[in-house]
């Protein structure tokens, strides 16, 4: 039976715009997600939760009290700010192979979907499943538990973060006001796969200087900091970049660029499962800057590195229960649980880190970040049982 409620939070929770904005000063970065913010603290406490809500920083925190110890569950609110979140107008249908926006050929993955209820978007915005799918799914939790007040369970810690998608998702993370002390991150895609690997992940901004003059003067006065930049660019490795790796491979992602004659501005993410590998890459970054500083003279290049986040394996080796635990589970709704390492970051890797193992929960959504988003209804559905199954006292009582 289709979870009316679930899907009506999902489709209320997209058509508002919580887009975080890179750069920005503070937290939020956008004061729109604060919009998202208030209502789930609302919705929490008509369902009895206990609600602490951070509005300067924009963090919800809930606890719904049960049996110890308390097992906590973590979405963000924000989407992408890769693609517009403004005036979503999201669209449930039943996906015969013969979709407008949705192909087979761009998307081989929706031949699995034949016959199922879909939704996405008109194709002028994200959908917002990456995470409000996960947001719906915490809330359905809450909502179940607090609907049915005689099935025990552990106690529930909830939070919603802001800013995950620029990597501050744990900028100003309570662990005192959260009380778990072990979690998931709900923020996966399709339903039965675990993650508890993740990149070893870092930012470079590298800046070439360079001295403009009037072109009909030029000769051996002009320094072409575009040109610096391309060539600087035409040093890393071809090969090793997103669109070219999958698994394990690392990449160096050139992530935008601006520029002129005078000074031009290249930002990367820098990427490796392999921690040596990462620290490697990264001096690979400042080797090339020196390069171009001996050729060109000191001062041409500049590089900044800054670290974003770690592979979260090396906290998680010791708390596979939580993984195993959660396969189970999936395994018992009579699908093969699959972990696969994420090609990305979750607000669980930072939090790992700093003494809340969290591995990464499917939502049932694909294609995140563009207009081609869409989330799969059972599988929401799914994603959401196996969180009310996590947190029950006992499996059959479920």
């Amino acid at each position: 039976m289709k979870n009316k409620d679930l899907i009506d939070r999902f489709l209320r929770y997209v058509k508002i715009d919580t887009q975080s904005a890179e750069d920005a000063e503070g937290q939020p970065s956008t004061a729109k997600q604060r919009n998202l913010a208030a209502l789930l603290a609302e919705e929490l406490r008509e369902l009895g939760a206990e609600v602490d809500y951070d509005e300067e920083h924009c963090y919800v925190y809930a606890k719904l009290p049960g049996t110890e110890p308390a097992l906590g569950f973590i979405a963000h609110m924000d989407t992408s700010p890769e693609a517009s979140g403004k005036d979503v107008k999201p669209r449930v249908f039943t996906y015969k192979g013969d979709d407008s926006l949705l192909s087979e050929d761009d998307f081989p993955e929706l031949a699995e979907h034949r016959g199922e209820e879909l939704i996405a978007t008109d194709g002028t915005t994200l959908l917002g499943a990456d995470d409000k799918a996960g947001v719906a799914e915490i809330m359905n939790l809450v909502q179940y538990y607090a609907e049915h007040p005689k099935k025990a369970h552990r106690t529930i810690c909830v939070a919603f973060t802001p800013d995950e998608e620029i990597g501050s998702g744990t900028l100003n993370f309570d662990p005192g006001r959260f009380t778990a002390e072990e979690a998931y991150t709900v923020d996966g895609g399709k339903f039965g796969i675990l993650e508890y690997e993740c990149f070893n992940a870092a930012a470079a901004t590298v800046t070439f200087h360079g001295k403009n003059v009037h072109t009909g003067s030029a000769k051996g006065v002009m320094v072409n900091s575009m040109k610096l930049a391309m060539e600087y660019q035409s040093l890393l490795p071809a090969g090793e970049t997103p669109e070219n790796t999958e698994g394990y491979e690392g990449f160096y992602h050139l992530d935008a660029m601006t520029g002129n004659v005078e000074e031009t501005v290249l930002k990367y993410l820098v990427r490796d499962h392999d921690r040596q590998k990462f620290e490697n890459r990264k001096q690979f970054l400042q080797d090339a800057a020196q390069f171009l500083n001996r050729k060109y003279g000191e001062g041409t290049v500049d590089i900044a590195l800054r670290d974003q986040y770690y592979n979260m394996k090396e906290v998680m080796e010791e708390h596979m229960d939580l993984v195993e635990n959660a396969g189970k589970i999936i395994f018992h709704m009579g699908t093969n649980p699959v972990t696969t390492p994420i090609r990305g970051g979750t607000d669980g890797a930072m939090l790992s880190f700093r003494g809340i193992p969290c591995p990464n929960l499917s939502t049932g959504g694909y294609n995140y970040h563009g207009r081609y988003e869409y989330a799969s209804i059972p599988e929401m559905e799914k994603s959401a049982e196996v969180l009310i199954r996590l947190v029950a006292a006992k499996e059959e009582e479920c």
